[in-house]
């Protein structure tokens, strides 16, 4: 079983930065975030896999960052040049064997109770 726990939504203007955290009780092989807006399917949007490989959808490509710091097993998800598109509720996500695939990130086994995202223009 693995416990995650996000935090770090707010509202914020277009143009501005926010930085969302997610304490893990341990790390696994994939890690992830997806958003999701009202209305809207799920999207991964960033992924990052034990041998540090990462990934990013296209529409956060250049404007988001995924780390983590493994002495405080702590997930981020930097995030500048917010748009108004990108306001939704956020989850961080983990799996040890669902892939490294951005699409199934909203269905990995473990996620955390989502932190919201408001984006005003």
């Amino acid at each position: 079983q693995v416990q995650l726990v996000e935090s770090g939504g707010d509202s914020v203007q277009a143009g501005g930065s926010l930085r969302l955290s997610c304490v893990v009780s341990r790390f696994t092989r994939y890690m992830g975030w997806f958003r999701q807006a009202p209305g809207k399917d799920p999207e991964g949007i960033a992924l990052l896999k034990d041998n540090g490989a990462i990934t990013y959808a296209d529409s956060v490509k250049g404007r988001f960052i995924i780390l983590k710091d493994n002495g405080k097993t702590t997930l981020y998800l930097d995030m500048h040049n917010l748009k108004p598109e990108d306001t939704a509720k956020y989850y961080c996500a983990a799996d040890n064997s669902r892939g490294f695939v951005l699409g199934r990130i909203p269905t990995y086994t473990w996620r955390g109770q989502g932190t919201q995202v408001t984006v005003s223009s």
